[in-house]
């Protein structure tokens, strides 16, 4: 029973983390791009703003996806 307990956890934590890649990338998207507009204000279709976009969603969502696994793989 306790193995079936880590498959269940394990595959609970994918399952949120490609959630929370969607949230990411579809429900943030508005807010975080005008965010780097106003920090950055280059022309919304240059490469870097694009880069800089990306790179900023990736870090988040990393971080939520590790304090993620701090929960799930506490015992």
């Amino acid at each position: 029973m306790n193995e079936l307990n880590k498959e269940i956890r394990g595959r609970t934590l994918g399952y949120v983390s490609a959630a929370l890649g969607l949230v990411a990338g579809l429900a943030w998207n508005e807010a975080i791009a005008e965010m780097i507009n106003q920090f950055f204000p280059l022309a919304k279709d240059t490469v870097a703003v694009k880069f800089l976009y990306a790179i900023i969603v990736t870090i988040v969502v990393v971080i939520l996806i590790k304090y993620m696994e701090k929960i799930i793989n506490r015992e």
